[in-house]
């Protein structure tokens, strides 16, 4: 079991920026999936990003709703996790939740972690 805990979250005007860190307790299996969810007051989670490694290659997937303005990336040998925000807006607000699992592919489907942090809340108005 691998404890994860998020960083990074805030209050920030629509069009601002923000950027999430993920710190894992302990080295993680970089070819193991590691993602971003976000779940907003009254809505389900969803998954915003997601993360694999292959040698020097990594493989990412984003959901429609952020592509072009969320970066996902990791530093595996700080075994931390980052999400890079920018063009926030107000539906964008929620918390976020950083997640560790074992697929050895992307995927933004809950179901795919079995390891999450406690969540860090980003209000955008």
């Amino acid at each position: 079991h691998v404890q994860l805990v998020e960083s990074g979250g805030g209050s920030v005007q629509a069009g601002g920026s923000l950027r999430l860190s993920c710190a894992a307790s302990r080295y993680t299996d970089s070819r193991a999936c590691m993602g971003w969810f976000r779940q907003a007051p009254g809505k389900e989670r969803e998954g915003v990003a997601s993360i694999v490694s292959a040698g020097s290659t990594s493989y990412i997937r984003y959901a429609d709703s952020v592509k072009g303005r969320f970066t996902i990336s990791k530093d595996d040998a700080k075994n931390t996790l980052y999400l890079e925000m920018n063009s926030l807006k107000p539906e964008d607000t929620g918390v976020y939740y950083c997640a560790a699992g074992e697929r050895t592919y992307t995927t933004l489907d809950s179901h795919d972690y079995g390891n999450w942090g406690q969540g860090t809340q980003v209000t955008v108005s």
